[in-house]
């Protein structure tokens, strides 16, 4: 059986000649329509007629051709395994945000979601809740205090809870060269009542990194590489949409421009002060920091109901002839 990345035995290739400005962009989508994934092929297809387009419509030089393959290089080059300055990439271009809210839509009840970001890891250790996730004696002292519900305002048990944010420097743990135990991050649970707490410190505003590619493309393009201060979340349970948000301060000088797109205002908040009756209940000191929050989940069933309608509606006013396959547009030949 031949395979689907392959021409089918003895099928020879389309004919490739005499290839110009013009015949270029049809020829390529034609050779790379071989495979039996009908959804790679609508992908690649989507992909080179846009990419064709930009360099016709921009009449892109060999120069600039080049430094954008130099870039992508660099790009890879500074990744590793603690940094992605691709992600990075795709966040200071909009991307992020924009596949996000595609793929996961929010009913008007739902909370918002907003960017991952370049700096969530996988070895923030689980803590009960009640726990610090912080060891940064210099950060402003926070207590933050939360609930999960569905959109029937139900609580939501067992939901795994990823939280992490920068230390008062405006640095992530993995940012420091001398990183030991994770730090400013933990992994929690949410009880019966759909409740969790934990003690951290005040997030405060930090740059992005900027010292790599990513960095110069701002600079270039007369951007600050600066985020609004704000405490990451992601949240993860079997029959629900996963969601990745952040909760932002209001009045941070960097609310209106993220470098990242990620400020909505839903998940704009205030924060508030310990009183003595919830320093005592809480075990912390009263006057701390104090962040309160109800997080919204949607269950898959519902996020996958409306990302269908919402896909149907666009690809109708976009005038293209798809039907949706696994939730995904595939182009409808029936």
């Amino acid at each position: 059986m031949a395979s689907s990345t392959t021409p089918a035995a003895g099928k020879a290739p389309p004919a490739l000649l005499d290839l110009t400005i013009d015949n270029i962009t049809p020829n390529t989508v034609r050779i790379n329509s071989q495979s039996s994934d009908a959804r790679l092929t609508y992908l690649m297809a989507r992909l080179v007629s846009h990419l064709h387009d930009f360099a016709r419509e921009t009449r892109l030089s060999s120069d600039e051709w080049m430094a954008a393959i130099g870039f992508l290089i660099g790009c890879g080059q500074i990744s590793n395994d603690v940094r992605n300055e691709f992600i990075l990439l795709s966040d200071v271009l909009g991307l992020s945000l924009l596949v996000d809210n595609i793929n996961h839509p929010k009913p008007p009840l739902g909370t918002e979601g907003s960017v991952l970001g370049p700096f969530h890891t996988h070895d923030a250790p689980t803590l009960p809740n009640g726990s610090s996730m912080t060891s940064d004696p210099e950060g402003e002292p926070m207590l933050a205090i939360c609930t999960v519900k569905d959109t029937h305002g139900n609580p939501v048990a067992g939901v795994k809870i990823d939280i992490w944010e920068t230390d008062s420097s405006g640095h992530y743990d993995v940012q420091h060269a001398d990183r030991g135990d994770p730090s400013e991050r933990c992994v929690m649970e949410s009880d019966e009542q759909g409740r969790f707490w934990f003690k951290a410190i005040k997030p405060v505003p930090y740059p992005i990194p900027h010292d790599g590619p990513v960095g110069k493309l701002l600079q270039m393009l007369s951007r600050h590489c600066w985020r609004p201060a704000h405490v990451h979340f992601m949240f993860g349970k079997q029959g629900w949409d996963q969601l990745v948000t952040a909760l932002y301060l209001r009045g941070d000088p960097y609310e209106t421009s993220d470098a990242v797109f990620g400020v909505k205002q839903s998940l704009i908040i205030d924060l508030g002060k310990v009183d003595k009756t919830t320093a005592e209940a809480y075990g912390v000191a009263e006057g701390a920091w104090l962040l309160k929050h109800d997080f919204v989940l949607t269950t898959q069933e519902e996020t996958e109901k409306l990302r269908d309608q919402l896909a149907v509606d666009a690809l109708r006013k976009l005038g293209l002839r798809l039907k949706l396959v696994d939730h995904l547009p595939v182009p409808d030949l029936d």
